[in-house]
């Protein structure tokens, strides 16, 4: 099942307190970025982030979900509702992503 553009709309607007956040649609889904770096995505009208530490320490008892077949696990964000948590999470998470890659021109 593909992700709706009204759940997109939704959890961008939830994280429009930062800066640099963009979407990147892929394969019926959309991948997340903050300040260039991926923070997760949304699929299938869930918001899923990558596991760091600071992530799991933020949300102690969030299911370990699979975004597709095949991937591997992300954490659930399920205070979507709530701006200043995903402020914080989001700004938590970032130290510990892995800088985007170089493009080969």
């Amino acid at each position: 099942m593909a992700s709706s553009k009204e759940y997109l709309d939704f959890v961008i607007e939830q994280l429009s307190t930062l800066d640099e956040i963009t979407y990147k649609a892929m394969m019926g889904e959309y991948i997340i970025y903050y300040q260039g770096k991926i923070v997760g995505g949304i699929y299938d009208n869930r918001f899923l982030v990558k596991p760091t530490k600071s992530a799991k320490k933020l949300m102690p008892n969030a299911p370990l979900e699979l975004p597709y077949e095949g991937a591997k696990e992300m954490l659930l964000v399920d205070e979507i509702e709530d701006k200043d948590f995903l402020n914080r999470l989001l700004n938590a998470m970032f130290d510990e992503l892995p800088a985007p890659k170089k493009k080969n021109k």
